[in-house]
């Protein structure tokens, strides 16, 4: 990706938001219909009163197999707590770091629960990469903030239990996921009587096999997991291997597993346990003042349900909602309500779907909106009426005829507040340990609720309300039919070219594209790059006039830097019709998840620094995915990716240094083959710079990466402002042509480094030493060697975060490392 790029109907009316029993998923216009296997499921789970909240730290902490047997078998309400959107870790599918990981992170989630069933929960703290300790990981994140956060999600989805992935005295694990279970645990205090769950428990992790040898099994409470479910078709051990695959930023694809699966449990806070971690909960209506014969009713019409014919069971269906909505006022009443409308609507077959005929419209601005409404059984139904965003009312009174679509054409105002499309997690500006949410009703949710329709139709007597979002279908040559959300954007998106501009010295000048693209009919007007003092742009502004919505033009600038080096923040203001527009446009796509918009704010970061270098050809190897090339022109290096073929077959001699992207030897399994190509690239005077590789149980590396051999570790530094000695102070790497001291350590940002060498051969040597507080010094994050007439550089410094951000000390030691020839 590149970022710059309910009011009621009569008394039967209830909202249903779609029609998958009550899982969560993403983006989801077009409804999957549940099988008659699936809607056998849903009546027992009516029958089953009862919640489980899971926590853990990042998006992949989950135990799926878990929430797949509690939401699938339990038949329990279960639910997933990621304390944060996994921003701060790594990207095996592409370029996007940071703010864009997480919002790949988040829908990844979204698509797991779709899969296992589950529903998914967030709260405000930031991933702000390895925290080796909870004291660090709490006092970063706001612990009083993010605590907050925990009792409301608690309150919102009242668990019955809490179940925590780690252990909260820590041990075999680092600081966010300890933290997460020092939260859950202190949550469980904070709440009220009325409001506490049972228990909380820990969650042994054995990941397939016993708790280790010595540990006091009869501490410990187990389930067995593993189960088949016949009419899903799956086991609980498939399911999980389903959902987890779909972490495929992190490369988080697994195997099924098969058979008996057994999980562990410790008592954390609350009451005891002999048998289980449900003793004492009750989980049927006897719970529920008056719900008694509720459960029965359940049980009856269960009993009586026809997987050949759903439509049969609709009448005590519609029967027994009456029933449940005589019931006192009780938090489980609109939640099997819910349960219960989406259930009638599956063994109906009913479709509806409310489809837009452009994928942007403006606050204020037309929207043509095409409603579509199917009954696939033979129940007696209606189309009532559909409710739209601003509360416009379109009545239609039409009946649904078995398998005969109705559909509505209306065109409507947009309300004139919408927000612009943006998760509403990034439309501020963050605390370094957590997002700035403005509406509190936000919090917990996993992304900003659409613009939407309610379609209200009648069931036997009984009115369903269907909440269904404007979406824009179109269809894919390859992928078929495709839906994406409706985008509210500005009159005109302004999106810069490059999110950086380096001037590496005070003559440089650098040019600036800007697209601005229309996002209605007939829009002009003028742009405006706002520079601090010191700066200045030319021209200083730019007319702009664009017929017809989707029409871009790229605007050209040239800005002139200070002569002194400084940072500094331009800001691109679109003027129409007297509004400041400062929003750029761009989108997440990647097939596993739906497209993703995003607005961020309009802006260029501006470095000025002396950077000195006299290479300037070098060849870049791509790996799991990074901006470094793109750093690198900007710092006036003419970069040229490798392919394979240059590699094995053309001539290296052209460039004067080659770099690889991070982890290049984990993703690219042709390098072990061009190792030999590329050393003697190096011994015949060549330097190459390796950047960061990992190895660990997803990916390891058994081949050689230098001319001679080290071992890549687990050790990292994660304090940015981490101290750092110079153990070769002489060497020229630290020398030639920057001069390389403590100020080039001010700034970093995240952490010094990662997956740093040792065990090297005595022809390496290392040139720094640093260390996370109580730590000893760690001196492998940069090792270096003569081979022949050339260099090899390996650093786990993280460059691929610091050069992107602008760190200017990051620039002048990175051209060091180019520069270097023995």
């Amino acid at each position: 990706m590149t970022m710059y790029g309910t009011m009621q109907l009569a008394h039967m009316s209830l909202v249903v938001v779609a029609v998958t029993l009550m899982t969560t998923s993403g983006f989801a216009a077009n409804t999957k219909q549940p099988s008659a296997g699936e809607l056998m499921r849903a009546l027992d789970r009516l029958g089953v009163v009862g919640n489980v909240l899971y926590v853990a730290a990042h998006p992949d902490d989950e135990n799926t197999r878990l929430l797949a047997w509690l939401a699938n078998d339990k038949l329990v309400r279960a639910g997933y707590l990621s304390l944060t959107r996994g921003e701060g870790g790594q990207n095996l599918i592409g370029a996007e770091q940071a703010p864009l990981l997480g919002l790949i992170r988040t829908e990844e989630l979204l698509a797991a629960r779709g899969i296992d069933r589950a529903e998914q929960w967030f709260s405000r703290a930031r991933d702000f990469g390895y925290s080796k300790t909870p004291e660090e990981t709490l006092r970063i994140w706001d612990r009083e903030a993010i605590a907050s956060d925990v009792v409301t999600v608690m309150k919102k989805f009242r668990p019955d239990v809490v179940i925590t992935r780690f252990p909260p005295e820590g041990g075999e694990t680092h600081g966010h996921h300890t933290a997460s279970a020092v939260l859950a645990v202190e949550a469980w205090h904070k709440l009220d009587a009325a409001s506490r769950p049972k228990r909380v428990v820990w969650n042994r992790f054995n990941f397939g096999g016993p708790p280790p040898a010595g540990e006091e099994l009869t501490q410990l409470s187990k389930l067995d997991v593993g189960g088949y479910n016949p009419l899903l078709g799956i086991s609980y051990g498939e399911m999980a291997a389903q959902s987890r695959s779909m972490h495929k930023s992190q490369g988080f694809g697994v195997a099924p597993s098969r058979g008996e699966q057994t999980e562990y449990f410790r008592v954390l806070a609350g009451d005891p346990v002999s048998h289980s971690i449900f003793d004492g909960i009750d989980l049927t209506w006897g719970r529920v003042p008056g719900g008694k014969k509720i459960g029965e009713h359940i049980a009856r019409i269960r009993a009586a349900f026809s997987p050949t014919a759903p439509a049969h069971s609709i009448p005590e269906l519609v029967a027994l909602r009456g029933e449940m909505q005589a019931l006192a006022d009780h938090p489980w009443k609109a939640e099997k309500l819910a349960e219960l409308d989406e259930v009638i609507a599956g063994c109906a077959g009913l479709y509806a779907e409310a489809a837009v005929s452009d994928i942007v419209a403006n606050p204020g601005g037309d929207v043509a909106l095409t409603v579509t409404a199917i009954n696939r059984s033979p129940a007696t139904m209606r189309l009532h009426e559909v409710r739209l965003p601003g509360g416009e009312r379109i009545s239609v009174d039409k009946p649904l005829g078995d398998n005969k679509p109705v559909k509505v054409e209306h065109t409507f105002k947009l309300p004139a507040e919408t927000e612009i499309t943006q998760p509403y997690w990034l439309a501020a500006p963050p605390e370094k340990g957590h997002w700035t949410v403005r509406d509190p009703a936000l919090i917990g949710k996993p992304e900003t609720p659409a613009p939407s329709a309610e379609i209200l139709v009648s069931v036997d007597g009984a009115t369903l309300t269907l909440e269904r979002p404007l979406a824009y279908k179109w269809v894919d040559p390859v992928a078929g039919e495709r839906w994406r959300a409706l985008e509210v954007l500005p009159a005109v998106s302004v999106t810069p070219r490059a999110p950086l501009l380096v001037f590496p010295d005070a003559a440089a000048t650098r040019p600036l594209g800007v697209r601005v693209r229309a996002n209605h009919d007939a829009v002009a007007g003028e742009l405006a790059p706002e520079l601090p003092a010191g700066w200045s742009v030319e021209p200083k502004t730019q007319p702009f006039k664009l017929a017809k919505k989707g029409d871009e033009v790229e605007l050209a600038f040239k800005v002139h830097p200070p002569h002194a080096e400084a940072t500094a923040t331009m800001k691109l203001v679109a003027t129409v019709d007297g509004q400041r527009i400062s929003r750029a446009l761009g989108h997440v796509e990647y097939a596993h998840i739906p497209i993703q918009t995003v607005t961020p704010d309009a802006e260029v970061k501006l470095l000025r620094a002396d950077i000195h270098h006299k290479r300037t050809r070098i060849g870049y190897i791509a790996g799991a995915g990074d901006e470094v090339p793109a750093a690198l022109r900007q710092a006036g290096y003419d970069v040229t990716m490798l392919t394979e073929e240059m590699i094995a077959h053309g001539s290296l001699q052209p460039y004067q240094a080659i770099v690889t992207g991070v982890r290049a030897f984990n993703v690219d399994q042709r390098l072990p083959y061009l190792h030999e190509r590329l050393m003697k690239y190096v011994a015949d005077g060549g330097t190459m710079v390796v950047q960061y590789n990992t190895q660990n149980f997803i990916s390891s590396i058994t081949s050689p990466i230098g001319p001679a051999p080290f071992k890549i570790t687990h050790t990292r530094v994660t304090e940015e402002d981490a101290a750092v000695q110079m153990l070769a102070p002489s060497h020229p790497i630290v020398n030639v042509p920057n001069k390389i001291g403590a100020r080039d350590f001010e700034g970093w940002v995240q952490e010094r480094g990662l997956y740093f060498a040792e065990d090297w051969d005595k022809a390496f040597t290392p040139i720094f030493a640093m260390h996370d507080t109580n730590e000893p010094p760690r001196k492998g994050s940069l090792i270096v060697m003569k081979h022949h007439k050339g260099a090899f550089v390996y650093t786990g410094l993280a460059f691929f975060r610091q050069l992107p951000a602008g760190v200017p000390g990051a620039y002048r030691l990175f051209a060091n490392l180019l520069d270097y020839a023995p």
